[in-house]
This record gives C-alpha cells, structure tokens and sequence, in this order.
C-alpha cells in the first residue's frame, strides 16, 4: 500500500465515508475512487473539496467497472441504507445486501482486498453479549430490518468458500462525529442536542421504560468517527504485512506465511459504555453551557427494539495488535462540538 494505491470507498458523500475519504487524503491518498448517490445536494459539502481520481453513481458501479476495468488495490464499503426506522426489509436487502454481495465477488474474481461497515444492530437486544464471536452471527436476533439485513450479510460472508484475499466486517457501534448534517432523524444525539440547545436552551433525553435503568441512563458505546477511519486505515495496512512460520521441526526453514491480520467479524466500538445524560452534559460542555436536561417518554414504536445497553467486546482487535488510545467520550464530544458543530464545519 502506498500513496498511488487506487482504492475504491463506497458511501463516499455519507458520513463516514466523507471522513473516510479525509483521512486517506491527509494520509496522502488521492487515487480514489468515490461511489455515492451524488445527486442528494445535502451530502455536496462532504465530498466536493475532497481529492480523488473519479466519482461514480453507486447504481452504475458495477457497469463501470467492466467498461473500464480499473486497477484497484482496496475497497472499502462504507455504503448502506442505515435507517433503522425503515421497516420495509426490501429496501435493506437490495442496499445492503445484494449490493455488497456483488462487491463481494468482484472483489474475489479480481483478489482485492475488502472491508466493509456492518453494525452493532446485528447484536438485537444483546441477549448473547456483544462478543465478536463468529460462532453466534447465525444465532443473533436483530430487532430492526436494518439489524437484520447487516447480519444476512455478515452470515453469508463467514460462509464463503471464495473470498477476497483479506477481508473484515466491522460492527460499529453508535458512532458519532462531523460530516453527519444530512442524516436528519438518524444522526446523533450530540447533533440533535446541539440543535435542541440553540433553540430551547435544553436538550430532551427518553425516559427509561426498564425499572433497571434511571432516566437517561441508557447506555451506548459511543465512538469517534476519526477513532473508526483510524482502525480501518491501520487494518488495511496491517492486512498487507505476512508472517512467517517456522519448520515444525525446529529446523529455522520458513515454509510458509499466514497474513499478521486475521480475516472475519470485528467490534469497532471504545469498549466503555457510557450514559446518554454524561453525552449530553459533555455537549453543553463543548458549548460552554451548564447541563440543562429534560426526559420524554420514548415512542411506543420503538420501545419494544430500543436497546438500552451496547458495548464492544474490543478484545480482538487488540489481540490484532491494535494499541492506539481511544479518544475519550468528553475528548471526542468536545472537539465535535467546538471544531465542527460549533461553525457547520466538515472534516
């Protein structure tokens, strides 16, 4: 992997995907190969000032391919339908799974490497942990039609005889961070806050419906976005390395070498579940202001698939030999706010 590698980052003008595209630009990657809905003009302010080599309608991505027959050296699949109000599972199956199926085996046919975004979602309601064990992907219940949909796919990948040579699934869990403007009901609880600050001087936070939980003590592994664009540019550069095996014999021959990352499902969250009351009192923080906080009833839609505790088993990705710190929730909050909400900036 070097600075002309050709790497094709699917979801390009969303959220993390424009910051995907940032980082491999400050990294100093630009033959980049953007897939997005580009015709959505919410999204225009992620990707227009970024550099790349070529922009191509997510729809006519594989049309493209064939006529052009580009060399890639990485694809990073970042594109999905990600509403988890969309209850209409056909949408989700053509977006998020037929889709990356058929990146799947471009990927295989041509020997390129792949990662792509599944999602804490897969967990449901956590009754088997959130271990990124591969032994429990066909025994998840997911509460959402988005859930299920990234699970199908996190089954069928663990399943496949033919693969890319490397590939990961990530499950992110509830990321938050710049370049989120469009998403609307679906962006974070700091983007909403922030908004509900500037108008009411308050933020509204749901009840708790469990007696086990006090109001606005639902819990989320919060994470970064730079903390996940950072963990997918050191796995892709992880997953080049090789390693070597020695002889069973003891004889110092090398016969043979295994890739230093190993394939499959990883967590992609801190590994700390934290309150939503500590994330909107870091909000007001960022924003010089004294906690002002009130509590809703939550919508009876969702009550019954509101999950009210995640947190990453992040033991493989360490394992992995992934060290770096993690920004802290107040750390990540606070840079949100000041350096992007604060002025409607993007990274």
């Amino acid at each position: 992997m070097n600075n002309t590698s050709s790497i094709i980052v699917t979801g390009a003008a969303g959220f993390i995907g424009s910051c995907m595209v940032q980082y491999l630009n400050e990294k100093g990657f630009e033959n980049l190969i953007l897939v997005d809905d580009f015709g959505e003009e919410s999204k225009r302010v992620n990707w227009e000032s970024k550099k790349f080599s070529q922009i191509v309608e997510r729809y006519n991505l594989f049309d493209w391919l064939e006529a052009n027959d580009p060399k890639v050296d990485y694809v990073i699949h970042m594109g999905a339908r990600t509403d988890t109000t969309e209850f209409n599972y056909a949408i989700h199956e053509e977006l998020n799974v037929e889709y990356s199926k058929s990146l799947w085996r471009y990927c295989t046919a041509r020997q390129v490497p792949l990662i792509y975004a599944s999602s804490a979602a897969t967990y449901g309601a956590g009754e088997l942990g959130y271990d990124d064990d591969h032994n429990i992907v066909d025994k998840l219940h997911p509460l959402n039609p988005y859930g299920v949909s990234k699970n199908e796919f996190d089954k069928i990948a663990l399943h496949q005889v033919y693969t890319p040579p490397y590939w990961a699934g990530l499950k992110f869990f509830n990321v938050y961070g710049p370049n989120e403007y469009h998403k609307g009901r679906m962006a974070s609880v700091i983007f909403h806050s922030v908004n509900q600050i500037k108008k009411d001087g308050f933020v509204k936070l749901f009840r708790s419906h469990k007696k086990e939980f006090k109001d606005g003590e639902q819990l989320r592994d919060f994470i970064y976005v730079k903390d996940v664009v950072k963990i997918v540019y050191w796995m892709m550069l992880e997953s080049e390395k090789e390693t070597e095996k020695k002889h069973p014999t003891g004889a110092g021959i090398f016969t043979s070498y295994t890739r230093a990352l190993p394939c499959g499902i990883y967590n992609l969250g801190t590994g700390s579940a934290r309150s939503f009351n500590d994330l909107v009192k870091a909000t007001f923080h960022g924003l010089d202001l004294q906690p002002r906080i009130e509590y809703i009833d939550m919508p009876e839609d969702i009550r019954d698939k509101y999950q009210y505790f995640t947190e990453a088993n992040m033991h493989k990705l360490k394992e992995a030999g992934y060290e770096e710190p993690f920004y802290s929730l107040e750390e990540g909050v606070d840079d949100y706010v000041r350096n992007y909400l604060g002025g409607g900036k993007i990274w």
